[in-house]
């Protein structure tokens, strides 16, 4: 951990973080009703977890907020417990380390409801760039590191425009380095569309990227 904060600590001295306390409001206004009312669905999302396969139910990741600070992720766990010594930190179609559960999760973005906690400890909200790995956001140049500047986010521009990552890296991706691709032309696409949208983002365009995910979603 503290590594990595000396790593990227940079970000405090020539990014001006911006917030504002009416999207912090809407965060807090979202997440604590959404959190328990979703309570009995976390429970059991927890127990198919830990029926499907052997591990915890959470996945716990390191990524970089605001400010190039690390923070600990918070996802339902959708993958085998050794995933990450079986391949890389990416996915591909239907990569075999995904669980049968995991499948279900991945389709719906339930896994990602647990970032709602992530909103309450102020590390994330719920509108903003998607908050990548420390060995990613090592590789950022002066202008993509101007992502730092923003709480990043459960959903975002980028997260809709890409929601099909897995079956992109499937079609253009080498199989044996994905992850060439990713750090080529992918990830520096998601950046420069969450980037466009966080320099001018409201209160009211965030309502209507979280419109556009439900119904990303249900489509």
């Amino acid at each position: 951990m503290a590594t990595a904060t000396s790593k990227f600590d940079l970000a405090d001295r020539t990014i001006i973080s911006r917030s504002s306390p009416a999207r912090r409001a809407l965060d807090l206004l979202i997440a604590i009703p959404a959190m328990l009312l979703l309570l009995p669905v976390f429970a059991m999302i927890a127990i198919w977890i830990k029926f499907d396969s052997r591990g915890p139910v959470f996945f716990l990741q390191e990524r970089i907020g605001r400010g190039g600070h690390p923070f600990r992720i918070i996802k339902f766990r959708t993958m085998v417990v050794d995933a990450e010594q079986r391949g890389t930190q990416i996915t591909i179609g239907r990569d075999p380390r995904i669980t049968p559960s995991g499948h279900f999760l991945r389709k719906y973005r339930f896994d990602e409801l647990p970032q709602l906690f992530n909103v309450l400890k102020g590390e994330m909200s719920v509108v903003g760039p998607r908050p990548e790995v420390p060995r990613y956001v090592a590789l950022y140049d002066d202008q993509q590191r101007q992502i730092l500047a923003f709480r990043p986010g459960i959903t975002s521009p980028a997260s809709i425009a890409f929601s099909n990552e897995s079956e992109i890296l499937a079609q253009h991706a080498d199989p044996a380095d994905p992850e060439s691709y990713y750090r080529a032309e992918l990830m520096p696409a998601k950046i420069a569309v969450d980037l466009l949208y966080s320099t001018q983002a409201t209160v009211w365009s965030d309502c209507e990227v979280i419109a556009k995910t439900a119904v990303r979603l249900l489509s």
